[in-house]
């Protein structure tokens, strides 16, 4: 095999790429349309565009972190208030999430614990276990059997039920 390719059977690409030469001396339409869209259309639009992305960036609101105001209860509102209703509802949905969470994170500080310690966990966990019966507790009482479509309204009920039940209960203990 010869150490120098034969130049007739492999030619060399050229160096530069050669420049075209014009047909004719009239400008090219399409470099007219393209300078044309580009000062009409796409630099009032960038601008406009790049000038609410600052105004969205000097007043940059982060939700994760919202903080709504307390609003009445269920049981404070007056009869025939809907907005009040409806206040009190969202309230209830935002603190039965929270509930949620605060359980979610119980359960998983117990499921560190008892990861951390192996079989020793029944002895070197025993607060966590007991924290996380008690939350487990306080969320059943407050919306246990209330289902996906429970309300604000039927929590009411069930813990005036709760109450009332207690009342008998105490009612029959004294007598």
């Amino acid at each position: 095999m010869p150490e120098d390719p034969d130049p007739e059977v492999y030619k060399a690409p050229p160096r530069r790429t050669p420049v075209g030469e014009r047909a004719t001396s009239l400008p090219n339409p399409v470099d007219f349309f393209q300078a044309v869209f580009n000062n009409v259309v796409d630099r009032p639009v960038t601008f406009i565009r790049e000038w609410i992305e600052r105004q969205q960036n000097r007043n940059k609101l982060y939700y994760y972190n919202q903080q709504f105001r307390r609003v009445p209860d269920v049981s404070e509102c007056t009869e025939g208030d809907y907005l009040c209703f409806f206040e009190a509802e969202a309230q209830w949905r935002r603190d039965r999430m929270v509930d949620q969470e605060i359980v979610a994170i119980v359960r998983e500080r117990h499921a560190a614990c008892q990861h951390r310690e192996g079989p020793n966990h029944l002895q070197n966990c025993a607060k966590e276990m007991e924290q996380l019966l008690e939350v487990i507790k306080a969320y059943q009482n407050k919306y246990g059997d209330l289902g996906v479509h429970g309300n604000a309204r039927t929590c009411l009920m069930k813990q005036k039920h709760m109450m009332m039940e207690e009342r008998k209960a105490q009612e029959n203990a004294d007598h």
